[in-house]
């Protein structure tokens, strides 16, 4: 485990080409601006870790316990990466799964519903006319069968191919495909696949045991309990799959997320390597949506502000989270907050990774 020396709230090792004293500023900038309470970053490439650091505080609510670089975060929609875009790339990989098959064809729980016309790739683009929001309590109730059923059976908002629409079902059902093709859980898979073999020991399914918990950021109040959630899930539609859900539920930090992207990038990961390749990965990171817009690969998003040619791709989480990946330079990146602690308002957010996109990769 790589650890920040110092003052963990202010710490950072550089070993790389750029000065971090921008990106310092910046961060430190959004917690005087409370667009989050405090925040996590790393640089690497496909080797090594080589830029790092934390700035603010994980809970205002207790300000003399500053962010560390081994802080936990509520990781949201890089679940979708993590586990489930994982997951489909090695059954994808073993030959396991066509992507451009309908889903009816081999997965008798679908056939003849409108889901059973759809292709994995549908899914990975977000071209598949799902509804857009989950509202999985209510639709179905909150028996995981019902929810499994409704999910799978739900009609189409327009037809597949039409139009690139965001929507948690995508990974939902793909996470269901999963579990359906390897008869095992989603949690299992991923621990199984990516996260043991690449030795990602802080990154699991919420929620978190007391030792975990203890060094989570907290996320947004409750409505329930009226206090901040800490270690709990922050996505609904998580709390009510558990470690079936393949939109959200995960918890990690920042370390084993640049360990992740390094083998995104072609990294060594020594004698036991995850399920997902550089096969997966090439096919993954270029355009698959055509001229729709905005531009996608699998799960994938080209970033905000960048052509294709910069080759820049980013997956955000709605917590507050997001990581990029960068062929063309050989680089990664990760920003981790928790800036639901105050509120849900994007934009603050928005503009600050858009810059810290362009002081990382140019």
């Amino acid at each position: 485990m790589v650890t920040a020396t110092g003052n963990p709230a202010l710490s950072s090792r550089r070993s790389g080409p750029r000065d971090v004293a921008p990106i310092r500023r910046l961060l430190d900038r959004g917690v005087r601006d409370r667009t989050y309470p405090g925040a996590v970053w790393a640089v690497g490439d496909a080797e090594r870790l080589y830029d790092f650091g934390a700035v603010g505080v994980p809970d205002p609510g207790v300000p003399d316990v500053p962010m560390r670089f081994d802080t936990v975060f509520d990781v949201a929609s890089l679940t979708k990466i993590l586990v489930t875009w994982s997951a489909i790339g090695a059954l994808w990989e073993t030959g396991r799964l066509d992507i451009d098959a309908p889903l009816g064809a081999y997965w008798p729980e679908v056939t003849g519903h409108p889901v059973g016309g759809l292709t994995a790739r549908h899914l990975l683009t977000h071209t598949a006319g799902l509804p857009l929001r989950a509202q999985l309590k209510h639709l179905y109730g909150t028996d995981r069968v019902d929810i499994r059923e409704g999910v799978l059976h739900e009609a189409l908002r327009r037809p597949p191919g039409q139009a690139v629409e965001y929507t948690d079902r995508a990974a939902i059902i793909l996470g269901f495909l999963a579990e359906h093709l390897t008869g095992g859980r989603l949690d299992e898979l991923a621990t199984v696949q990516t996260w043991r073999p690449l030795g990602m020991a802080a990154t699991r399914y919420g929620p978190l045991d007391p030792e975990d918990r203890a060094r989570c950021a907290p996320t947004e109040i409750d409505p329930d309990t009226g206090v901040h959630t800490k270690g709990s899930v922050h996505d609904f539609s998580a709390r009510l799959l558990g470690a079936s859900c393949g939109s959200a539920g995960v918890f990690s930090a920042a370390e084993d997320l640049g360990v992740f992207l390094r083998h995104v990038l072609g990294g060594a990961t020594g004698a036991a390597g995850p399920g997902f390749g550089s096969a997966w990965t090439s096919l993954s990171l270029r355009v698959q949506t055509g001229d729709l817009q905005p531009v996608r690969g699998l799960f994938w998003q080209l970033a905000p502000g960048t052509d294709p040619a910069e080759d820049t791709w980013v997956h955000y989480g709605f917590t507050g989270v997001g990581m990029w990946v960068c062929p063309r330079l050989g680089r990664w990146a990760v920003l981790l907050t928790n800036k639901v602690y105050y509120t849900r308002d994007k934009q603050p957010l928005t503009d600050v990774r858009d810059c810290f996109r362009r002081l990382v990769f140019g």
